[in-house]
């Protein structure tokens, strides 16, 4: 067992200072700018498609290049957040995804567009990396899931931001979808300037006081400082079962990013004016499902569960929550519709929340950015072979049937691996 720097005999209250809640405010404001930055090619599709003539094979394209590139990128930012930090490798993340996002304004054919994606795919690779990577400096154990579950929120608060500032942008200022680009790269430069400015590990903050640090570090491993090469690592079983869970769920998530508003545009009618309610109600549904998963396996250890009892159980209710979305395209009404599918990306960040707190909760810091790559390239992979596989079935068969059932079952499967490989979640000396 590795050594901590309180030990079990001492238990630390809870503190009254909070501003490890200031970090988790900045990660949850970087996860919307990213998802912002995500999302707006799967908004502006229909327009993209009409003026570009794109079919649903070059638009599969493009998303593969970007997640090619999210892919070699997730890796080697694993490595850049525990070499550099947290705050530096970071603020290096942002800068390229920012640059990559704006690209996107100067593009004009298919080849064009999947370099600029490429371009936003390995920047925003270090997405993950660095806030799991803050969580692991800024938070006990008890704390970390609810802390990756409210970041993690701000990925469903762009989604539903997208549209409507689309819409501001395009339909009622009377902007191009060019510009549209370039006006919300601001977004990650405002970003880069308060994190900067905001901040550093928790020993170093003058606003973190003796019993907020001890409360942070109450289980912190100090028995290894130094960084654990890759190829040590992927000897593990506990890697293993952290990267094939990525595998498996994360091409859902591309998925219902990517084609959910070309699906909602196809069998309901909407577009760019309509889309904005039910997007947004299906992200608010998938908020709320993201604060609840990490708040419930954190209450959990609070009340004695084991981490291992807390994690999986909580997955296990989320992949049950996420079944039903195999029957989504017989709705008949959109708000059915949105009813389904937003418990099913509510399941998604829920389970998503528990999933990323797994490598903090069983390897040491040194380890904790190295294995979140990883697992995020092996999930990436997974992206990549989804968006081939969804472009082919969608031009053969122009129905959505077979996807919802892969996304209805993939989180089960992901599950059962998990357990398979780290029956008991018991942390790696």
């Amino acid at each position: 067992m590795s050594t901590v720097s309180i030990p079990a005999s001492a238990p630390v209250a809870k503190p009254a200072g909070r501003y490890r809640w200031v970090i988790v405010a900045l990660l949850f404001a970087a996860c919307t700018i990213n998802y912002i930055d995500r999302q707006m090619i799967g908004i502006l599709k229909p327009i993209l498609t009409k003026e570009l003539g794109w079919s649903e094979s070059d638009y599969a394209d493009i998303v593969f290049y970007f997640q090619l590139a999210y892919a070699a990128a997730y890796l080697l930012f694993g490595k850049i957040v525990d070499t550099l930090g947290a705050r530096l490798g970071y603020a290096v993340a942002v800068i390229i995804w920012t640059a990559g996002h704006m690209a996107h304004g100067m593009a004009s054919t298919t080849i064009q567009f999947a370099l600029a994606r490429a371009g936003l795919g390995i920047g925003e690779a270090g997405n993950f990396p660095g806030g799991i990577k803050a969580v692991t400096e800024w938070f006990p154990k008890q704390e970390r899931a609810f802390a990756t579950g409210l970041f993690n929120a701000g990925a469903n608060v762009g989604a539903i931001l997208t549209p409507l500032l689309l819409w501001i942008i395009i339909d009622q200022w009377g902007l191009s979808w060019r510009m549209a680009f370039y006006l919300t790269g601001i977004f990650g430069v405002l970003w880069l300037i308060a994190w900067w400015t905001l901040y550093r590990r928790p020993e170093e903050k003058s606003q973190v006081g003796a019993e907020e640090l001890a409360w942070i570090q109450q289980d912190r491993d100090t028995s290894t400082v130094q960084k654990i090469p890759l190829a040590r690592l992927i000897t593990r079983r506990e890697t293993w079962a952290y990267a094939l869970g990525k595998f498996f769920i994360d091409p859902i998530w591309w998925f219902f990013l990517f084609w959910l508003p070309g699906y909602l545009g196809d069998r309901y009618g909407l577009d760019l004016k309509t889309f904005a309610l039910p997007v947004a109600a299906i992200y608010v549904i998938s908020d709320l499902g993201s604060i609840a998963g990490g708040w419930l396996s954190s209450r959990l250890i609070a009340r004695g569960h084991s981490v291992n009892f807390a994690r999986k159980m909580t997955m296990l209710a989320c992949a049950l929550v996420i079944l039903p979305i195999w029957f989504a395209q017989d709705v008949s009404t959109v708000w059915g519709a949105v009813l389904l599918i937003g418990l099913a990306t509510a399941g998604h960040q829920a389970f998503s929340a528990n999933l990323y707190t797994l490598p903090s909760d069983v390897f040491p810091q040194g380890a904790v950015g190295t294995v979140i790559g990883f697992g995020g390239t092996v999930g990436a992979v997974g992206g990549m072979c989804m968006a081939k596989f969804t472009g082919y079935i969608l031009d053969a068969t122009h129905s959505y049937e077979t996807l919802f059932a892969i996304a209805a079952s993939a989180y089960l499967v992901a599950l059962l691996f998990i357990h398979l490989l780290s029956p008991r979640l018991e942390p790696v000396s």
